[in-house]
């Protein structure tokens, strides 16, 4: 044997020195052996685009992703084909403004092992909407609250925003959403929440388009607690209230309702808002200058459209007699209100979230989306608002 044929036998027939794990042959360049999608430094990817780390031959060993936004780094969650070849994501969908980055080590199929690191980023959106969320969180509220989404923008795809909101209860009850409009999503159970009852509000919004080029920026939980049960009933044409307590009657309390004129809303209306005192201008709710009151005491928000129940000091004489508000109920109060009154007995055992029904009135019921009107709807009516069908 000559010396030309013992190098050439160490040459590995020309392809040069030992590869990586002693095989021979020219390590091959890592993006030839593992492919990543999106492209290495891909910019204004779309969250829609898959993400996947493939070997065309081979074996996939590790794969390692990060998904950096906010200033903080997460992992995402994946796993490997059973053939090796093909790594994914379990949630197949990706974050907007965010950078990705991708790290693999991959076998060849000559066992030559290599290794590939590369980075991209995500969209970022220049329009974004959020949900405020009625009740506040670690509120506690009476029985007949509804959760109530309000939108920043118009939503057009409501199905991918309902899917994006959970609503929750401990003890477990059925709770299904309703759509009022493009900008209002509330939620219900079929019967007034049972004292006790945990609710909890998961806003997985963040990332979901609910418009063109609009996307949800929300990933957040809130939660609340039910109290006890107080449903009052007012008649209108006996000018008396009656407040239930777990179905117990507690009292019959003396009110004036709204005069012929400007009836009061029947139907069931919830406490939105509770205000030791408060301005009312007859200006800001559709009426002329007929009144503008600086220091209304005990006042409890109904309706959007300005329904209160409230403490009424400057007709003495009306309550239990006569209807003579611009839609409001009254009960009997003083100037600079006092717990002492029947208005701030009231006041002092009342959440936001308690029921106050209006029947004998000579006006329509109150609209389902005026304030927390949802109550008036049937369970069917309401079930029928849901985007997804």
């Amino acid at each position: 044997m000559t010396w030309v044929a013992l190098l050439g036998g160490c040459s590995s027939g020309g392809f040069g020195p030992l590869g990586l794990d002693g095989v021979p042959g020219r390590p091959p360049a890592p993006e030839d052996v593992i492919h990543v999608t999106p492209d290495a430094d891909s910019k204004a990817v779309r969250p829609d685009r898959r993400l996947r780390v493939r070997v065309p031959d081979g074996r996939l060993q590790q794969v390692t992703v990060v998904e950096s936004q906010d200033a903080q780094d997460s992992p995402v969650p994946g796993h490997i084909s059973a053939d090796g070849r093909t790594w994914r994501p379990d949630e197949d969908r990706l974050a907007l403004a965010a950078t990705y980055t991708v790290d693999a080590v991959a076998l060849d199929a000559d066992g030559r092992r290599s290794a590939r690191h590369t980075t991209f980023t995500t969209f970022v959106p220049d329009e974004r909407f959020i949900g405020y969320v009625t009740p506040e969180n670690r509120a506690v509220v009476g029985t007949g609250m509804i959760v109530s989404l309000s939108f920043s923008r118009g939503i057009t795809d409501r199905a991918a925003v309902e899917r994006a909101v959970r609503v929750s209860a401990r003890p477990p009850v059925e709770i299904r959403p309703h759509w009022f409009g493009r900008s209002r999503l509330d939620f219900r159970p079929e019967q007034y929440w049972k004292p006790g009852t945990e609710v909890t509000v998961d806003l997985n919004l963040r990332d979901v388009q609910g418009a063109p080029s609009v996307y949800g920026l929300q990933d957040k939980t809130f939660s609340f607690t039910v109290g006890r049960s107080q449903v009052s009933l007012v008649d209108a044409v006996r000018h008396t209230m009656q407040v239930r307590r777990d179905g117990r009657l507690l009292a019959t309390v003396p009110i004036t309702a709204g005069a012929p004129q400007n009836p009061t809303y029947n139907g069931k209306m919830v406490v939105m808002d509770m205000l030791d005192v408060t301005r009312m201008d007859s200006r800001t709710v559709g009426f002329g200058g007929e009144y503008d009151i600086p220091d209304v005491p005990h006042a409890m928000k109904l309706t959007d459209s300005g329904t209160f129940v409230h403490g009424n000091y400057w007709s003495p004489n009306a309550p239990g007699r006569a209807n003579v508000s611009h839609g409001c109920v009254g009960l009997r109060d003083v100037k600079g209100g006092s717990s002492a009154t029947p208005a701030g007995w009231f006041f002092d055992r009342s959440l936001v979230g308690d029921v106050i029904e209006v029947v004998g009135s000579r006006e329509r019921t109150v609209a389902p989306d005026n304030g927390l009107g949802g109550w008036n709807m049937t369970w069917q009516e309401w079930k029928a608002g849901s985007a997804v069908k």
